[in-house]
């Protein structure tokens, strides 16, 4: 049964990520139990993209470094934050993410991009600094790696204002972005088209 689906996955010319809102978790929830509930809803979300690509996934299970293992063929990602979670299932490597845009410190501007990727594009620079962020934490993602890998991970080409390609480890990534609610997110699409899934209220 589980070929039959990584069969499917494998066929695959879309995928789905999807974005899940999350309900208010302001009861009291703190460090470890506060983690616990979104990692739940992250897995909810990747339910939904596993279902959206006609695939069946039991078991989630991570390397000791946290990266996801493929399941039977079936590569997995999510993020999560407090207002959203993001997941995204795929026949190879993937990984996605989700920030709200928010105003950032200008030493993180630093620490996120170098002056040649910033003349890349123009424009609202918070803007810009999540689309750099989140471009290259899906890429991290998808390739494995944690954000120590960040300082060889660089912005090649802004192409339009929901894709870019970004060069880490000797390979050129795609990355497409979605902004909604006030926040962006993105994903790594290699040769696939993305058909992005935003759920309007909290799955129950």
């Amino acid at each position: 049964m589980k070929r039959r689906y990584a069969s499917k996955m494998a066929s695959s010319e879309t995928l789905y990520p999807v974005l899940l809102p999350v309900p208010d978790i302001g009861c009291g929830l703190k460090g470890r139990e506060k983690m616990r509930c979104l990692q739940a809803w992250a897995h909810k979300a990747l339910v939904r993209s596993a279902q959206e690509s006609g695939v069946f996934l039991t078991r989630f299970e991570k390397a000791k470094n946290g990266a996801p293992l493929p399941e039977n063929g079936v590569f997995w990602s999510v993020s999560h934050k407090e207002t959203f979670v993001a997941a995204v299932v795929a026949p190879a490597p993937v990984g996605i993410d989700v920030e709200p845009i928010r105003p950032r410190s200008k030493a993180l501007f630093r620490k996120v991009a170098d002056d040649r990727e910033w003349q890349l594009t123009e424009g609202d620079k918070t803007l810009r600094f999540f689309r750099y962020w989140t471009a290259k934490e899906a890429v991290l993602k998808a390739a494995g790696d944690g954000l120590s890998g960040l300082s060889g991970c660089r912005i090649e080409a802004d192409c339009d204002e929901n894709y870019m390609t970004v060069a880490y480890r000797g390979k050129h990534w795609e990355v497409e972005q979605y902004f909604f609610q006030g926040h962006i997110a993105s994903v790594t699409r290699g040769p696939f088209r993305i058909s992005w899934v935003l759920v309007e209220s909290p799955a129950t």
